[in-house]
């Protein structure tokens, strides 16, 4: 039997890592750049990002948070206050260390040895509790509630196009509390708004938990995560949000005078999201045929290719082509008017059709002298085969296409739903099972791996080294626990806990 000839190569079966390289490539969203580890965001991948920012702006803005910007440099002593912190940062960080160059021999040298090394912001936590302890005296300015959207620097060894690199984008959201039960309050308000944001903008179906102490964000007291199920059953930490207690208010002086006239320190917040986002979505629904994206998050969710048989018929068909993009931008479709594009570069049909499916935009429309002579254009969507093409009358066009993004949206959270149902396994009880789940079918496919596993567990930090071979880790402590009583699937111990195992990103 021949082989489906499929636009990328390899196939997400052949090679799921390099898969999603050239799906990255094909569809023109970014690139590596000089400095290793580091990416170069092209408009198509960029434009997502707006999208995304744009939607999570307007929800931060709305649960009344305020949005400000704090410097890239931050002090190595600020750092230095918060011991977990500093500890969990220290290998990641990039450091400033000279304020100039100066050419020696022909090549330029730093010089200028600064007094105190800038660390290049790897997270703000510490630069931002410094303007907190000045800014909050009383509870009357309690919560303090502000947003960031910055890059950051991390100095990562392994890094991947949008789900690991040295630097990347992200918005970081810091608050303050008068009150322990408003932090945590907080605290779980923003983990829903993430949840919210991934299921109803980039259709990825999460799941949202505590992290065990292993896995917490280096100072906090309980970090809450949303991880989502990649199509090759890894699990990928989307977005986090961190109750820090009162630890960084101590290491920072946020201090202020209560109702009763006493002097205490303030419950802090802090969580984000990064363009791993947009790797998550490429992973989660994308084919061998290239990206797929979520109307919600596509920069273009329409193009109209024209199809222009003679040059006699060039000026006609596109003059109907930008009626047809006329109308639809008149459109709203979930809040925003539809985002249309006319293709007119000279290059041949098929050469277009291919590079369009292959950037995933949700919906294609032909339109050649035929269709003017019927009043009508033939239309083709991602979700389908892309011979899979319907006549539509251009009087029925608007409202086609609203309900076709509609579909596509849901068709896409539907089928990432339906994987992550099918490979998450809640009947494994005992390790044999668990580490047979979990161990590769064959050496030459070492990345294959079983999914998601929802076991007891006894909680003790311990237990975890037992699955460090098979780079299993707990992903979370789901918030929706049962309470019921079981034996912890990798100790035999009495557990109450539900955990989610899986490999991951």
């Amino acid at each position: 039997m021949n082989k489906q000839k499929t636009a990328i190569t390899p196939t997400r079966e052949e090679d799921y890592p390099e898969w999603y390289q050239q799906v990255i490539k094909a569809a023109d969203m970014a690139e590596n750049s000089p400095v290793r580890g580091c990416m170069i965001i092209k408009p198509w991948g960029y434009g997502i990002w707006e999208h995304i920012q744009s939607d999570l702006d307007e929800r931060i803005k709305n649960l009344g948070h305020e949005n400000v910007y704090f410097p890239l440099f931050i002090p190595l002593s600020y750092l230095e206050k918060e011991a977990q912190h500093v500890e969990g940062f220290a290998k990641e960080c990039a450091v400033v260390t000279h304020h100039r160059l100066e050419e020696v021999d022909g090549k330029l040298v730093p010089t200028g040895e600064l007094e105190e090394p800038l660390v290049v912001r790897p997270t703000s936590e510490m630069i931002i509790g410094e303007a907190f302890s000045r800014w909050v005296e009383s509870w009357r300015e309690l919560p303090l509630l502000i947003n960031q959207w910055a890059n950051v620097v991390r100095w990562e060894m392994r890094t991947r196009i949008f789900l690991r690199t040295t630097e990347f984008l992200w918005q970081e959201g810091h608050t303050a509390h008068a009150t322990e039960d408003e932090a945590v309050q907080e605290t779980l308000c923003m983990l829903e708004m993430y949840r919210s944001h991934m299921e109803e903008v980039l259709a990825l179906p999460v799941i949202i938990g505590n992290k065990p102490e292993s896995e917490k964000f280096p100072g906090a007291v309980d970090t809450y995560t949303t991880e989502v199920m990649m199509q090759d059953r890894k699990a990928l930490q989307s977005g986090t949000s961190h109750y820090l207690g009162q630890n960084f208010a101590k290491a920072q002086n946020i201090r202020f005078t209560n109702r009763d006239g006493d002097l205490e320190y303030a419950y802090t917040t802090s969580w984000g999201v990064t363009t791993r986002l947009i790797g998550g979505m490429i992973m989660c629904h994308s084919d061998d045929d290239g990206l797929r994206i979520p109307p919600r998050v596509a920069p273009k969710q329409v193009v109209i290719l024209p199809v222009v048989p003679k040059p006699e018929h060039e000026a006609e068909v596109m003059e109907y082509a930008d009626r047809i993009a006329a109308k639809l931008r008149n459109e709203t479709y979930s809040g925003n008017k539809v985002r249309v594009i006319v293709d007119k570069r000279e290059k041949r049909g098929g050469e277009k059709n291919w590079e369009w499916i292959k950037k995933g935009i949700p919906i294609r429309i032909e339109v050649g002298p035929k269709d003017i002579e019927s009043q009508s254009v033939m239309v083709c969507c991602r979700h389908r085969g892309h011979k899979d093409k319907k006549k539509v009358q251009i009087g029925d066009i608007e409202k086609t296409v609203i309900n076709l993004l509609g579909e596509i949206q849901k068709s896409y959270f539907d089928q990432a739903k339906k994987h992550q149902l099918e490979h998450l396994r809640t009947d494994i009880t005992n390790f044999e099972e668990f580490k047979k789940f979990f161990t590769p079918r064959n050496s030459e496919r070492p990345e294959i791996h079983g999914g998601f596993v929802r076991a007891k567990w006894c909680g003790e930090p311990e237990s975890e080294e037992i699955i460090d071979g098979l780079k299993v880790t707990i992903r979370c402590l789901p918030l929706d626990q049962t309470g019921t009583e079981g034996k912890c699937v990798l100790t035999g111990k009495p557990a109450t806990l539900d955990a989610i195992f899986a490999k991951s990103y």
